[in-house]
């Protein structure tokens, strides 16, 4: 397997990863400058030359992988038989300097509701580096011709057409999806802020909609759902930033997806499980 169907591997299983890379060479060494080794949790793929140079890699890679932010690094080796190693003697007698690239899990963002906001919200999000699932009820929101602005996105897109249960996709979803609420429909958007409390492997949960809508809503959700106060403090209304007022779909929409990157920003919900109240 080549290194990048390794790396689209990874991101397909939404696994983490490291790229290994040889950086420079200096004098004999197993690879040339250039040489690819894909790293992750439980398997490699391709080869920086073996020995103690790809021993030492993996090793570091696999740390970087469990570590909470990793950064790329450079590691750098002597190739003689002076050097002390931890697994063994290379002694081709050049240097070789290894930069490891973290593959971090990509985010995933669902919107539930592709109507005006919703279709601008996903002109938005799909030019970030995630996975979007975009999820109607209705076939015509989610045609190839109307979406075919986002032919060239950067995000993997995903669109599911549930016309009975939207609510079902939810468990389809990878863990620490963060979900966004717009549907054209009330008592849709009741049915999914019910459902996605009761799913907890999912991030943040936003709604769109008034005051008046929530007051409703959070009545509802206690009431006829069963809800704690802490449970139904998970969803985050209205979403959006608070200091930019405008109504029109492409406004709301930048209001939005300002709001989920600040979210993105702050850590917050990316494991997937609910230790803390609101965003």
């Amino acid at each position: 397997m080549t290194w990048i169907a390794a790396v689209a591997r990874l991101r397909a299983r939404r696994e983490p990863g490291v790229l290994v890379t040889v950086a420079t060479v200096r004098g004999h060494a197993p690879r040339e400058a250039g040489a690819k080794l894909v790293v992750g949790r439980s398997g490699t793929w391709g080869s920086i030359g073996g020995g103690n140079v790809e021993a030492v890699a993996i090793d570091r890679a696999r740390e970087l992988i469990g570590a909470a932010k990793p950064e790329p690094e450079l590691v750098d080796f002597a190739l003689n038989d002076k050097v002390t190693n931890r697994h063994g003697v290379q002694c081709c007698g050049g240097t070789v300097s290894v930069l490891l690239e973290p593959l971090p899990v990509v985010r995933a963002v669902a919107v539930f509701g592709v109507g005006h906001v919703g279709l601008e919200l996903a002109r938005i999000l799909a030019r970030q580096d995630l996975d979007l699932h975009l999820i109607d009820s209705r076939a015509d929101m989610l045609t190839e011709a109307r979406l075919g602005a986002l032919a060239d996105a950067v995000a993997h897109v995903h669109t599911h057409h549930t016309p009975l249960l939207p609510e079902e996709v939810l468990d389809e979803l990878p863990r620490g999806t963060h979900v966004l609420i717009m549907t054209h429909d009330h008592a849709e958007d009741a049915a999914l802020c019910d459902a996605a409390l009761r799913t907890a492997h999912l991030g943040s949960i936003g709604l769109i909609g008034s005051a008046a809508k929530w007051v409703r809503f959070r009545k509802r959700l206690a009431t006829e759902g069963g809800h704690d106060e802490a449970t139904i403090d998970r969803i985050k209304t209205p979403i959006g930033l608070t200091d930019i007022t405008g109504k029109e779909p492409a406004t709301i929409a930048v209001s939005v997806a300002a709001d989920l990157l600040r979210t993105f920003e702050t850590g917050v919900f990316e494991t997937g499980v609910f230790e803390t109240g609101t965003d």
